[in-house]
């Protein structure tokens, strides 16, 4: 269970195993055999460590729940911090809604040609 909640947030975060492992400071065989359910009882501060890197409540990497809904909820959230620190309001996003749409259409036009 843990492992595979480790997975799923370290994949939509697009990061590799690698990756993790070396921003969380714990070795990539133990991250691994966390993933792969090997190890089962991982310490709370290599479970902390690793959340801290995923961003994400350490209540989610122990959580037996279908992830899904988290882990998008994750993904906008961290969409939404991106939009900000490139300092895009919250007034003005309705306008980058609009230019997003023209931008699909203008591609599924050129795709209908």
């Amino acid at each position: 269970m843990i492992g595979k909640n480790i997975t799923k947030f370290r994949t939509a975060k697009g990061l590799t195993l690698s990756e993790l492992a070396e921003r969380a400071k714990i070795s990539k065989s133990y991250l691994s055999n966390i993933e792969r359910g090997i190890n089962k009882n991982p310490s709370i501060n290599i479970l902390e460590k690793t959340a801290a890197v995923l961003d994400v409540d350490l209540n989610l990497l122990l959580s037996d729940t279908q992830l899904d809904s988290e882990v998008l909820d994750q993904e906008v959230l961290g969409i939404a911090n991106e939009l900000k620190d490139m300092g895009i309001e919250k007034g003005t996003i309705q306008e980058y809604k609009a230019l997003i749409e023209f931008i699909k259409w203008k591609n599924e036009d050129r795709e209908n040609k």
